[in-house]
């Protein structure tokens, strides 16, 4: 008899086979797509190091006028840096943009580089303008200069 009771309770205590489901759980990939979207939203901005470049003789169309004077940077091919009209030196070059840029509204400036300064001393200078608070650097070229295709603009 003993042998009968565990027969019928296993009989009892049986759960029906489980169908296979046939239909795909997409929340959890949701889920996923969701935090990864937030996070390429909060990482993009700190990825992009994007600076305007504008290389020597190009068929660009001049930017517009502004109310305040835009601040210019100008690299000379003997070596000087000349901030507006007056010379500064490399190494008061940071903390003297640091002091126009608390003056400033805008964040905007133009630089006037010497084709022959070579590119590393270009950068440099860059770098002191975005450590003085300058985010938006323009750099200034002439026009005419050889299109994309292959065509000299008069």
């Amino acid at each position: 008899m003993a042998v009968s009771l565990s027969r019928h309770r296993s009989r009892r205590n049986r759960r029906p086979p489980r169908r296979q489901m046939s239909e795909i759980n997409v929340t959890p990939m949701v889920d996923v797509m969701l935090v990864l979207l937030i996070i390429f939203m909060v990482a993009a901005p700190l990825l992009t190091v994007g600076v305007p470049v504008e290389l020597p003789k190009t068929a660009a169309a001049p930017l517009p006028s502004e109310q305040e004077e835009p601040l210019t940077i100008a690299l000379t091919a003997d070596g000087r840096v000349l901030l507006q009209k007056e010379e500064v030196e490399l190494n008061r070059l940071v903390a003297t943009l640091r002091a126009i840029a608390a003056e400033r509204r805008d964040d905007k400036v133009f630089l006037r580089a010497d084709g022959k300064v070579p590119y590393e001393r270009v950068a440099q200078v860059m770098g002191a303008l975005n450590a003085g608070g300058f985010n938006r650097i323009g750099l200034v070229t002439d026009p005419g200069g050889p299109r994309f295709d292959g065509t000299v603009e008069n």
